[in-house]
């Protein structure tokens, strides 16, 4: 069986390692567009204190949190080593009592739930917590997590990517447009040479419809515009400091490297203007100081711009595309990307293959 991947971000990149480990002929195509999604994403492994409240979208977030464990391993055993994955624990935070409550219980009944990955939850004052993430403003309670995680978005698809290319995936660039006979996708033709297919995943994000527009149908997908910003901490070591996730859009994290991260924008109806903006900047900064106001004699190490595929609602857009039996579209993850994504490449490459699955698709359909 031969399977082209449109796109080499999270999914598609997760989706060529799975199918390329287990035999199959797969290729790559990716556009190179500025602005993917990871970008948007700092890199927070959490879903056991969330703002997401479905059941639905925890199914598939549950599953991309426990993957990681596997696909680590899976990565180590093919000379990855470095992606930036580390189970650090999470910080909820917020001024109001009344909020770390509802985070408490919140992951004691996801714990209690056959998950035990959770890990262990405690209550803690603002010095306690200011005692895992020196930097955090000390009037914040907290509720402490263990089982919350990070990882560098960046060096988990280049891993991934090197890793597929090591069991035989081949990486194209270019701009691919779908091949058409007699009404059914047959394959993409990038940089004027066709790629024929049995089968075709197409994980290109919020540039899904261009690419589908041969097909004349469309998906409720749009890009969301996210600035995040990266600070250099050097005067502390920040390897074991916990994600922190306050009662907000925003969140901060730490990397090996001393470095703060802290996002993003939310900006629905941007399009795909793909600049910072001073009122983002001002707005991801302002977050910031808000959880550390450390931060603010910082040195700002790095600035980007992100495009989040945002469907109709918060479950991705993922299965086979009706009418089209060999297309399967795996998207519109929105900010979940990093904790869902690899999980979801699996998932796609599972779908394209006609496997059956461990849960009930219906509530992802696509073209809902």
């Amino acid at each position: 069986m031969k399977v082209i991947i449109i796109g080499s971000g999270i999914v598609g990149a997760s989706a060529a390692y799975h199918l390329s480990r287990n035999g199959i002929d797969v290729t790559v195509i990716d556009a190179n567009h500025e602005g993917r999604a990871s970008a948007a994403g700092a890199g927070i492994v959490c879903p056991w204190i969330t703002h997401h409240k479905h059941p639905d979208w925890y199914t598939l977030a549950r599953r991309g949190a426990l993957y990681y464990g596997e696909l680590t391993k899976e990565l180590e055993n093919d000379g990855e080593w470095d992606i930036g994955y580390k189970q650090v624990g999470a910080l909820a935070i917020s001024k109001e009592d009344e909020v770390i409550k509802q985070f408490q219980a919140e992951a004691m009944s996801k714990r209690a739930a056959a998950t035990p990955e959770v890990g262990d939850i405690k209550r803690l004052s603002g010095e306690e917590a200011r005692g895992l993430f020196p930097l955090l403003n000390i009037e914040y309670q907290a509720l402490y997590v263990s089982g919350g995680a990070r990882v560098d978005a960046h060096l988990l698809c280049q891993a991934m990517q090197r890793a597929s290319s090591l069991h035989g995936a081949q990486f194209v660039e270019g701009k691919a447009s779908l091949t058409l006979k007699n009404g059914h996708v047959v394959g993409a033709e990038v940089n004027g040479e066709l790629y024929a297919c049995d089968q075709i995943i197409v994980t290109t994000g919020a540039w899904t419809n261009e690419f589908l527009s041969p097909l004349h149908c469309s998906i409720a997908i749009k890009p969301q515009r996210g600035q995040i910003i990266h600070f250099g901490v050097k005067e502390h070591i920040t390897s074991d400091w916990p994600v922190v996730i306050p009662d907000s859009s925003y969140y901060m994290l730490a990397f090996d490297d001393q470095r703060i991260v802290v996002g993003a924008t939310r900006e629905t109806g941007a399009g795909f203007d793909y600049r910072l903006t001073a009122g983002g900047v001002k707005e991801v900064i302002e977050a910031g100081l808000e959880m550390a106001a450390s931060l603010e004699n910082s040195l700002i190490s790095e600035m980007r711009v992100g495009f989040r595929p945002m469907g109709p609602d918060t479950l991705p857009l993922l299965g086979k595309l009706q009418g089209h039996h060999n297309v399967t579209i795996a998207t519109g993850l929105g900010p979940s990307g990093i904790t869902m994504g690899p999980y979801i490449g699996v998932v796609a490459s599972e779908i394209a293959l006609n496997h059956t699955l461990p849960f009930d698709l219906t509530p992802y359909d696509p073209l809902r």
